[in-house]
This record gives C-alpha cells, sequence and structure tokens, in this order.
C-alpha cells in the first residue's frame, strides 16, 4: 500500500487520514498484527487508496457479535 490505485504515492499516516481511521488501525494490517476490519473501515481504506474491495480484503466469518457488521480479513 505504498502507492494509491493512481500511483499516487502514500505514507500510512496520510492513508489514516484520507480513510478517516486511526494510523495504528494501517499499522497494524500492514504488519500482520490486526488481520481483519469491519466493513465500513475495509471499504475505507479501499477509497482512499482508489482499488476495489476484494483486491485488499475478503469476507470472513459471520457478522462480530458486537457491531452485526461483517469483518473483512486482509488479503495477502
Amino acid at each position: 500500500m505504498e502507492r494509491t490505485g493512481t500511483g499516487a504515492p502514500l505514507s500510512i499516516r496520510g492513508l489514516a487520514t484520507k480513510a478517516g481511521v486511526a494510523h495504528g488501525t494501517i499499522g497494524n494490517l500492514l504488519t500482520g498484527e490486526q488481520e481483519s476490519v469491519i466493513e465500513p473501515t475495509a471499504h475505507a481504506i479501499c477509497g482512499a487508496i482508489g482499488v476495489d474491495l476484494l483486491i485488499l480484503f475478503a469476507p470472513e466469518g459471520r457478522a462480530t457479535r458486537h457491531t452485526g457488521r461483517p469483518r473483512l480479513a486482509v488479503q495477502r
């Protein structure tokens, strides 16, 4: 995720700001410490990068107990 779909460079903090998520979330996804996010977060990240959702994420299991929203796992 060093570059967007257009080829423009993008830092972890820049992506986090553009997607409206914590920079720790982006960093943790990149290092593998965090393996999934809720659907709205995945959409925000993909929208900020300019790629389709299924390029970076895959549906995972059932909806979470706490939110009722599905989680999407990072494609590795």
